[in-house]
């Protein structure tokens, strides 16, 4: 459970300006924004803006057909095991599955926090986002997502174009460019991310000429003691790299790639270290919402132990002392935000996997300085998200005004799906990927072992022998969309006659062949340096469950056991290389 000073001890958060980059501390309040909220006086004759005329828009409505919140069947908040509710497949008969929203072209209103149409949304706007939707957000950030954040005031939020867009305007408010050769090494940052990491947020920050510094993690994340654990990485730094790194870029539910899942005290344990270092968590939560209550109990069916024993999604309400109102969300391990007593976490939320990545639509939460300088980075770059996304959203969660507006929200009585509604969307959700986490894992589970059966004589005797080889290994994720394959490679009857890399390549490509057709993401893709790669990062591949139709997950999974017992059974070498050759010429693979 989340432990948080009394709320008459809480403190402002720190001032971070001294980690602002050169640009930021420069940025000014746009002259031209300043302007915006004289637009919204009744009957002002506004001649200032160069906006267009709404009346010219091609658009005079927008209109879809959505899901209702509840279309698929939700998974228990709390573990079961034998988890026989798990299973329960989606049942929409008993009511529509959907409905139409529609955004009208114009709703005469003068409340801006309320009104959702197209002449406001596909106007120029304010950079923190579309009133309505920039309100709700806000509300849900607040007091339901994080009700318990331990600084005066709480957090603000900003919205971005997705995920990537808010990582991009938060290293640049956090982090100056350093080039070789015209910077001295004394002024090159750094950015602390997790041994196996997400990579576009590694290719955008190491154009920047930042130090990119992988810590070690286990079965659960980043560690934070130990040899490679973050205390041993900033303790020992070596100067003559550059710049201690006061950044770290970290996935705390689901990790991509390795599936980890951060617990409380974890998280309590490194935010420790970052105040003592003074380092700012770039915390990217993209799985918050899939967090799976039935790993745990799986794993410890199937093993004897749990994938973790201070990660326990459904075993608490982690909202204390306030209630964020719904019991799906106070069961889900918190955010850093929940620990985060000065203020020095940058949290990036987005609606690319709880609606749909073509939205490019998400939010950023932080202190409001903090949220200040993206408002100031925002204004004179992306200005703000698509309007024609915005509205959408805001109309099928907030749904029509009570009285002049004729627009259409996404409950079936036309009214928008409001808080619990979106929260039940959420829990459906939850409920899809976890059934397909729990068919894939339990195939895999199944199928990890090589067994060979066979008979043996001694001078009196005979007896069968059953040899069992361990292929491959992983766990049960507790959260995200992804399993985190270690493939024991040593078992393999080839191993000592080849090189490791080439055998896990040779492997990869063995499993694109028919009739097993399964592609899989090697680890050496979510290596962030090339000692890493080289040592350990082609011994694992990624899955995905979530892409997968759910009817597919059973055959793919059964594919992919097939397709690794069928490798095992080659003793021959010309046979890896010729998987090489094929790989290199299909540029799989570079040579």
């Amino acid at each position: 459970m989340t432990t948080i000073p009394v709320m008459d001890s809480i403190k402002a958060p720190v001032d971070l300006s001294h980690h602002y980059s050169r640009v930021t501390k420069n940025r000014a309040a746009s002259s031209i924004k300043d302007f915006y909220k004289y637009f919204a006086i009744p009957g002002i004759g506004n001649l200032a803006g160069g906006l267009p005329n709404n009346h010219n828009f091609p658009f005079d409505t927008l209109e879809a057909t959505v899901a209702l919140p509840n279309r698929f069947a939700p998974t228990p908040n709390h573990p079961v095991n034998p988890p026989p509710s798990l299973h329960k497949q989606n049942d929409s008969s008993k009511q529509p599955a959907a409905t139409r929203v529609i955004v009208p072209g114009t709703v005469e209103s003068i409340d801006v926090l309320r009104k959702i149409d197209l002449k406001s949304a596909l106007q120029y706007g304010t950079a923190q986002g579309y009133p309505p939707l920039y309100t709700f957000l806000r509300q849900f950030t607040r007091e339901n997502l994080h009700p318990n954040v331990p600084y005066a005031g709480g957090p603000e939020i900003i919205l971005t174009c997705g995920s990537t867009d808010g990582f991009a305007k938060t290293l640049e408010a956090l982090s100056n460019t350093w080039i070789e050769n015209r910077d001295w090494i004394r002024d090159r940052e750094g950015l602390l991310v997790e041994e196996f990491a997400y990579m576009n947020a590694v290719q955008a920050a190491r154009p920047r000429g930042l130090n990119i510094v992988p810590v070690a993690i286990d079965t659960e994340g980043m560690l934070p003691s130990g040899k490679g654990g973050l205390e041993d990485v900033l303790e020992n730094w070596d100067e003559s790299k550059g710049k201690r790194p006061h950044l770290i870029y970290t996935v705390t539910i689901g990790q991509n790639p390795t599936s980890g899942t951060l617990g409380v005290q974890r998280r309590k344990d490194i935010y420790a270290l970052c105040v003592k270092y003074d380092v700012i968590i770039i915390e990217d939560d993209p799985y918050w919402y899939l967090q799976y209550p039935s790993a745990n109990t799986s794993s410890m069916a199937a093993r004897g132990q749990p994938t973790s024993t201070d990660a326990q999604p459904g075993q608490h309400n982690y909202n204390s002392p306030k209630s964020s109102g719904y019991p799906f969300l106070d069961s889900l391990v918190p955010s850093y935000l929940s620990v985060d007593t000065e203020g020095r976490v940058v949290r990036i939320d987005t609606f690319s996997k709880t609606v749909a990545p073509g939205c490019r639509l998400g939010w950023l939460t932080a202190q409001p300085a903090l949220c200040e300088r993206f408002l100031r980075i925002t204004e004179t770059s992306t200005q703000q998200p698509s309007g024609f996304v915005q509205s959408m959203i805001a109309e099928l969660i907030m749904g029509p005004q009570p009285s002049n507006d004729e627009g259409r929200g996404g409950a079936q009585d036309g009214k928008g799906w409001q808080m619990h509604g979106w929260v039940r969307w959420l829990e459906g959700l939850r409920g899809n990927y976890e059934r397909r986490m729990q068919t894939m894992c339990s195939i895999l589970e199944e199928g990890k072992y090589l067994v060979k059966s066979g008979r043996r004589q001694s001078i009196s005797d005979e007896w069968s022998v059953v040899e069992k080889s361990l292929m491959y290994d992983f766990i049960w994720p507790l959260g995200g969309m992804f399993i985190w394959v270690k493939v024991e490679l040593a078992t393999h009857p080839l191993y000592k006659k080849t090189s490791h890399d080439k055998l896990a390549h040779a492997l990869w490509i063995h499993l694109t062949t028919k009739p097993y057709l399964i592609l899989v993401s090697p680890g050496t893709i979510f290596s962030p340096t090339d000692s890493i790669r080289n040592d350990k990062g082609w011994g694992y591949f990624r899955l995905c469950f979530a892409a997968v139709d759910e009817e597919d997950v059973s055959k793919t999974s059964h594919r992919f056991v097939e397709g690794v017992k069928s490798f095992w059974a080659k003793k021959n070498l010309d046979d890896i290389e010729e998987s090489i050759r094929q790989g290199v010429q299909d540029g799989c693979i570079s040579m």
